[in-house]
């Protein structure tokens, strides 16, 4: 091995000696490199090879690429690239050859021998490792698709992407991407003759025996493709793909009509076919004839127009079919243009109408999803539309009476409306509903008793949730009822639930956090009757700090590092701590601590005390 790592190295040092020669690195620099190469040759011409080792090596060579062309820039040296940079790129290509070789199935490997030859390798080089690429992951449309775009667009070779495109078809017949690219190609390539065609009748120059057929300029390659995929993959949603590729190409109208005539003909019982003709109304300019919209009063009244036009067409298909789907896009259109902005109150009442229409329309064929009455709602409560509202949201309580969201959108509007049923429609939600879905409303219920009843009703609610909510879902509610305690009746009222709960488990860590931090804006007369001079006025009750402390370290103290840190600074800093017990509390930090929180612990410890120095 020995032997060969001496033959590796010498083979670097004609390279080396024309860097060092033309005053691009100076003799220590070319140690160090040497150095490092035989290090780095080692280590890939071991018995027991690792993949990193490539890595680093490959890594190592593009910095000094890197550093050579900087270098070159500075000192205004262009010259004998064939003999250092060449030389480097060839042994890096190497490299990437044996570790492609023996981790084939390494996709991000393949990937990163692609870019380096994009950027240091030839065309030719880069076509022959798509090609190596594409032997072993012929399985991966996405890389045949990355080898013919760049057939297509850095080769400029329209015959090598098609082979590809064409070779990947038969790998993965049904594949909707390699399809949509494909057709994009063509007319990409279409356009790129027509331009040619173009500059060729521009300079008036002799084309001899170069002809360009008709056909292939109109997009008749493309129009091929799109039959044949069609007819392939039956999806109004790939149909409608192609026909957005195929308006991005002016020159391709008769295409487009042909795919929008089908999308229509083969694509009737599909919401989405509607959905884009529908909305492609909006695209459609003012009648042949007919001036284009100047002022800002036309132009508003042209807008107005368009939309009367697409929800005319969202009218027949909910007409022609009549399902939740077909409902949703009607509804989702009207929702969008009511969202967008305008000065025109004439134009923003419409659409609000048009919105009212549409979800009228689906609830009447009973059409409307959960999450579509919520909507209407939240619309017309938005809108002061109280009596509206509660009839919506009563109607679609009534459908989905195992909905939590529907049970809260109920109880959203009663409170909007002061009605004096807002307690007795949650008792009977809790009646209806299953208990571990219950803690939106839980929650809801307790924060409008807090604005709207007495705290002693509102204490018996949070009372209730506790009972009611078990495992997970309780931690939220206890936190709640902990900042609820603090808000209306202060440090007493929030230790006396603290220690309500303190052995209801599970908490979070924020539950502690929280009663630490009341404890510590409690002034000092809290707990002593007279002034004592020798404690600042800032300082409480140590005690109760350890108290929270402890029973949080109980419960996360196995994987909270910054509870330990925290106890500690609180022994250290605190007028009523005891430094003493800093290195105990360290040591069962340690014991209780795994893996990476008892090193990112030992860190923390190692800044805080490098900081009291």
């Amino acid at each position: 091995m020995a032997e060969i790592i001496q033959e590796r190295i010498e083979d670097r040092l004609p390279e080396l000696q024309q860097l060092e020669r033309i005053g691009l690195f100076s003799r220590a620099e070319i140690k160090a490199i040497i150095k490092k190469a035989s290090d780095l040759e080692y280590r890939i011409q071991r018995r027991t090879l690792f993949k990193e080792d490539f890595i680093n090596y490959v890594q190592y060579e593009i910095n000094l690429l890197e550093l050579i062309q900087r270098r070159r820039v500075r000192i205004g040296y262009s010259f004998k690239k064939d003999e250092i940079e060449n030389s480097i790129v060839h042994r890096v290509q190497g490299v990437f050859r044996r570790a492609s070789a023996k981790w084939k199935d390494d996709v991000q490997l393949w990937l990163s021998y692609v870019v380096f030859c994009k950027k240091w390798a030839t065309k030719v080089q880069l076509s022959k490792v798509f090609s190596a690429m594409l032997a072993i992951h012929s399985n991966k449309p996405a890389l045949w698709i990355m080898a013919a775009k760049w057939e297509m667009e850095d080769r400029l070779s329209s015959e090598s992407a098609r082979q590809l495109f064409l070779r990947a078809l038969r790998f993965h017949p049904e594949c909707p991407k390699l399809y949509q690219e494909y057709f994009r190609m063509e007319l990409m390539h279409a356009e790129k003759l027509r331009k040619e065609k173009q500059e060729f009748e521009k300079a008036k120059m002799d084309m001899g025996n170069l002809e360009y057929a008709e056909e292939i300029l109109m997009g008749e390659l493309a129009r091929i493709i799109y039959k044949n995929s069609v007819n392939i993959i039956k999806s109004a949603e790939f149909h409608v793909s192609l026909l957005s590729i195929a308006q991005l190409f002016d020159f391709a109208k008769d295409l487009q009509r042909e795919i929008y005539d089908d999308l229509q003909a083969l694509h009737t019982d599909d919401p989405l076919t509607w959905d884009y003709v529908a909305r492609r109304e909006l695209e459609i300019e003012s009648q042949p004839g007919e001036e284009p919209p100047t002022t800002k009063q036309t132009k508003v009244a042209e807008v107005g127009r368009r939309e009367e036009r697409c929800c005319a067409v969202y009218e027949e298909a909910v007409k022609t079919l009549p399902t939740e789907a077909m409902c949703k896009c009607y509804i989702n259109f009207c929702m969008e243009r009511f969202a967008k902005k305008t000065s025109s109150r004439h134009l923003r009442e419409k659409r609000l109408e048009r919105t009212m229409v549409a979800f009228r329309k689906a609830h009447d064929l009973k059409l409307l999803s959960e999450f579509q009455y919520k909507q209407w709602s939240e619309l017309l409560l938005h809108h002061d539309f109280l009596t509206e509202a509660l009839e919506v949201a009563g109607a679609g309580m009534e459908l989905f009476r195992g909905s939590v969201m529907m049970w809260q959108v109920k109880l959203q509007v009663l409170i909007a409306s002061k009605s004096p049923d807002v307690a007795m429609l949650f008792e009977e939600a809790f009646v209806h509903l299953k208990p571990q879905i219950c803690l939106p409303l839980w929650i809801s219920w307790a924060e409008w008793s807090e604005g709207a009843k007495s705290q002693e009703d509102t204490e018996a609610i949070f009372k209730k949730a506790v009972l009611a909510i078990t495992g997970g879902d309780s931690v939220t509610l206890k936190d709640k009822y902990l900042d609820w305690a603090y808000r209306s009746g202060g440090y007493k009222k929030a230790r006396a639930v603290f220690k309500s709960l303190q052995e209801s488990r599970p908490f979070s860590v924020d539950f502690f956090r929280k009663m630490i931090q009341f404890e510590k804006e409690q002034g000092f007369h809290v707990y002593f009757p007279v002034e004592v001079p020798m404690f600042p006025q800032e300082s409480c009750k140590m005690a109760n700090l350890r108290e929270y402390y402890e029973r949080a370290l109980r419960e996360f103290g196995s994987v909270d590092s910054d509870l330990w840190m925290d106890y500690i600074k609180e022994e250290l800093n605190h007028p009523l701590g005891r430094p003493e017990h800093c290195g105990q509390i360290y040591w069962r930090a340690m014991k209780m601590l795994q893996g990476e929180s008892a090193e990112l612990f030992v860190a923390k410890h190692a800044v805080h005390q490098a900081g009291q120095l």
